[in-house]
């Protein structure tokens, strides 16, 4: 694949792309910019890393190892991506440790924080990891959000999550994260599940960034629960903000990609296991 700034590559997505890969509910990503190699979450399982031997993909060689967030389908990779590449260069928010739960439909709680494995993993690497508590650069021309400020009065998680299994103490999940790349095109935006809200993480990179122009946004919305009032706030503002591409994966849902391609048409590519993109 022939790029200028930036390829990158869907390991993992809930969406089945190239015949022979794997899916599951969980996102991962390769990318290769300003001379780093790095991987955006790891998915649910280590289906990431076999996804990435049939693309070619040596996960060993990778520089940066950056996790969204402490769900399980964003961290469950991290066990085996740490055995293969043990001196990778890890960044995450100090809270992606926090147990965590979610309603379900039946009204069940569903235990959705990092796994054990994924957390022993880690654990042994802590006096290297990078905690992200406010904006940072990794690398030149990479830089990582930390926490997102809520300001929109249309956007929230996006589910019923909380911090105890009796469902009293809402989960705001404040280590939600994103990362931008700047690109001779603009900013390229990597979001793992969106939880601060696709619009409030948009108009913080744009903030932090002196309002550089947004040329593509990949990653997961979490639109998969969103109003018909939400989807169209999201996109009027989507409108307002400019970008030239967007990759919706992940958890953003069947009615938020269709919301993305009835209002933006040829710039929406949706997200699928083995789906590239490029700059």
């Amino acid at each position: 694949m022939i790029t200028k700034d930036l390829s990158g590559i869907i390991l993992i997505d809930d969406h089945a792309g190239e015949q022979g890969l794997h899916t599951e509910h969980g996102l991962s990503l390769w990318i290769e910019a300003a001379g780093k190699r790095i991987l955006f979450d790891t998915g649910q399982s280590d289906a990431c890393v076999q996804n990435a031997e049939k693309l070619g993909i040596d996960v060993g060689t990778a520089d940066l190892l950056v996790l969204s967030h402490g769900h399980y389908d964003h961290t469950g990779g991290v066990e085996e991506i740490l055995r293969r590449n043990p001196h990778i260069a890890v960044y995450c928010h100090p809270g992606i440790f926090v147990p965590r739960y979610s309603r379900q439909e039946n009204a069940s709680m569903k235990p959705v924080s990092i796994d054990r494995a994924a957390s022993n993993a880690l654990h042994k690497v802590m006096d290297t990891i990078g905690w992200v508590s406010k904006p940072m650069n990794i690398a030149s021309k990479i830089g990582i959000t930390g926490p997102i400020p809520r300001k929109t009065a249309y956007e929230d998680t996006g589910g019923a999550f909380f911090l105890d299994p009796g469902g009293k103490r809402a989960d705001l999940i404040e280590d939600d994260l994103a990362v931008w790349i700047e690109t001779n095109e603009g900013l390229v935006i990597i979001t793992g599940c969106c939880h601060a809200g696709l619009v409030n993480t948009l108009q913080y990179v744009r903030g932090i960034t002196n309002n550089t122009p947004i040329h593509a946004i990949v990653g997961g919305f979490h639109l998969v629960h969103a109003s018909p009032t939400r989807l169209q706030s999201t996109v009027n503002s989507l409108r307002i903000i400019g970008f030239e591409r967007i990759m919706p994966c992940h958890c953003t849902g069947d009615s938020g990609v269709q919301a993305l391609v009835e209002s933006f048409g040829p710039k929406v590519m949706p997200g699928s296991s083995g789906a590239d993109f490029s700059v």
